[in-house]
């Protein structure tokens, strides 16, 4: 997976500018894989950009502005969605990426499944001690029938 960041390498606008260096600069800081595309430069690009952000993400003019942020084909978001991402601790999931190793998000769903194979483990156990009563109490019953039967057959 590879995240793609649409950029305008010759932006007029310098809030423009520093939200791409805002979102280029955290990707590095956690080390993520991206690519930078500019769609200043590269028509395929700013076209690909263009058609690929979902109508309801785009400006009310339908022009989307940089940094946009994809993972593969996927729409990840704009410059505020990410950065709200990153103002919740949620920058891996906004990307659509696992945490990474070691980190508390990690560590928190590693801990989350655990939970959820010993609570499937203690099910399963339950399960069995019902079947193996079941189980006694049919061959009780059936012990108790003999017991009868040969009871029955003595009188």
């Amino acid at each position: 997976m590879v995240i793609k960041v649409f950029l305008a390498s010759s932006s007029g606008s310098t809030a423009i500018k520093k939200k791409q260096q805002d979102v280029v600069g955290f990707l590095e800081a956690l080390k993520v894989d991206y690519t930078q595309l500019d769609i200043a430069c590269n028509e395929d690009n700013r076209m690909w950009m263009r058609q690929n952000v979902p109508t309801e993400k785009k400006p009310t003019n339908g022009i989307p502005l940089p940094p946009q942020i994809f993972n593969e084909e996927s729409y990840c978001g704009d410059y505020d969605t990410f950065f709200d991402a990153k103002e919740d601790n949620s920058v891996y999931e906004f990307l659509g990426l696992p945490p990474p190793p070691g980190s508390k998000r990690a560590r928190a769903e590693e801990e989350e499944e655990q939970q959820e194979e010993a609570d499937e483990d203690r099910e399963e156990e339950e399960l069995r001690q019902l079947e193996d009563e079941e189980e006694a109490e049919v061959q009780e019953e059936e012990e108790e029938d003999v017991e009868e039967t040969q009871e029955e057959e003595a009188e």
